[in-house]
Order: structure tokens, then C-alpha cells, then sequence
């Protein structure tokens, strides 16, 4: 079945097959569109929370959860024989270690700090013993809450082996025989340590933002889909 419509000569066919890819393939634009939006605002409310001066930790896990990737300042005293590593993939893409390493505050609260990272081959503290400053020390650094499993790759931890593959703190402290803790860390400034280990300031991710290169593709796909359509419905040389 088919319609003329001057030199135009759509089926019925083609045209409820191709309907319905262009209404979705422009939806989906839209929808990118929307989260382009969506993401360049929390882009700007990172930026602005980064560029913020630090403040002093929290006491409570309702104080932190606003100021959740804030700059803080603590000082304290480290403990190192008490340190945690969490597996971790390196600035360069090596295999090594996130060093998180309880800081005991004045007050005895506990908090732990990611130092930063080190390669497999700094997996002993025997090996950076340089970066162990002594007595009360000084540390700034980003609030990070505590997360649940980043997601069904990353392998579970099994404390009774020390295997650590992300910052479950609650799990952390109870292997460590900790408290009280702090119900966030710190994840230490970019400032050098000691012989240049752990490295720090290296673990806050960006956030991605591909959404106008998504919404450019789905209304491509939208205008492919129609022309696609115009072309095979167009009447063939010396038809009627």
C-alpha cells in the first residue's frame, strides 16, 4: 500500500519502520541534551567546591556529607604501623597501592588519610621509610566519604589476607582495631612527601562529559534515518 503525494510515493511499510527509529533517535538527542545540561551544573558545583578554602574536619557524618571532595586541614600523628593498601592503578596506568594510613588527632579520634599512591615495588614500608615524618604533622587534603563497593568488577575485600580493593572504613577499622573514626578520610594534596612517597593528590577522577557528542550522533542518526527513507521512496526512473 502506498500514498502519491506529487513525486513523492511513500509505503506504507518503510514508513511505519521508519517512524518510530527517527521519533526515538530524536528523543534521545534531546535526552543527551538534557543531560549535557545536567552535567555542566555539577561540573561548575565541583569546581566551586574545589576552589573553596578548607575548613576543619567534621565531627559528624551529617556535618561531612555537604562538604563531601572540601578542602580540609588536620594534624595529627600518624600511625604507619597501622596502614592500609588498597589496590590501585596508578597516574601512569601501573599497578600499586593507595596508602591509607590512620591519623590520631589530639583528641584521639581517628582519621584515616590516603597518603597516595605507591607502585607495587614500594609495597613494603621498609622501602619509604623517608616518608614517614614523625610527630604531629600537618595534613590538607579533599573530605571523602565513606563509599560503598564502586561496583560488581571490583573484587570484595578480604581483610582476614589484608586484600583491600576499595575503602569500606567500617571494615577498615574493625581490622585495624581503630577507635573512634572519623565516618570519612582524606585524600592528601598534591604536597610532596619525604622521598617523593606516597604520591599524593592523585585520586580524584574527573567527570566525563561526552552528552553533546551523544546528542550530536542520536539527531545524525535522526536525519540518516529520514533521508534513508526519502531516497527509497522516491519513484524509480520510468516508474508511474
Amino acid at each position: 500500500m502506498s500514498l502519491r503525494i506529487g513525486g513523492f510515493r511513500p509505503h506504507l511499510a518503510p514508513t511505519l519502520i521508519t517512524l518510530p527509529i527517527v521519533v526515538l533517535c530524536l528523543g534521545l538527542g534531546v535526552w543527551q541534551v538534557e543531560r549535557l545540561h545536567w552535567k555542566e551544573g555539577l561540573i561548575a558545583q565541583r569546581a566551586a567546591t574545589l576552589a573553596a578554602p578548607p575548613v576543619m574536619p567534621p565531627l559528624t557524618l551529617a556535618q561531612a556529607r555537604p562538604l563531601a571532595l572540601r578542602r580540609v586541614a588536620d594534624q595529627g600523628v600518624f600511625l604507619y604501623d597501622r596502614e592500609i593498601l588498597v589496590h590501585a592503578i596508578g597516574p601512569a596506568g601501573g599497578a600499586g597501592f593507595d596508602v591509607l594510613t590512620p591519623l590520631r588527632e589530639a583528641g584521639g579520634r581517628i582519621v584515616f588519610v590516603n597518603r597516595g599512591f605507591v607502585p607495587t615495588r614500594l609495597k613494603d614500608r621498609a622501602s619509604r621509610r623517608a616518608g614517614e615524618p614523625s610527630g604531629n604533622v600537618h595534613v590538607a587534603g579533599r573530605l571523602r566519604l565513606a563509599s560503598q563497593k564502586p561496583g560488581w568488577f571490583v573484587p570484595d575485600n578480604t581483610p582476614a589476607r589484608g586484600e583491600w580493593y576499595w575503602i569500606d572504613l567500617a571494615a577498615i577499622s574493625a581490622a585495624d582495631r581503630l577507635a573512634p573514626v572519623a565516618p570519612f578520610y582524606i585524600d592528601a594534596d598534591a604536597a610532596p612527601n619525604p622521598g617523593g612517597w606516597p604520591e599524593g593528590g592523585v585520586t580524584l577522577p574527573e567527570l566525563p562529559n561526552h552528552h553533546l557528542q551523544y546528542a550530536i550522533t542520536w539527531f545524525a542518526l535522526a536525519v540518516a534515518a529520514l533521508v534513508i527513507y526519502v531516497l527509497s521512496q522516491r519513484p524509480k526512473a520510468g516508474g508511474r
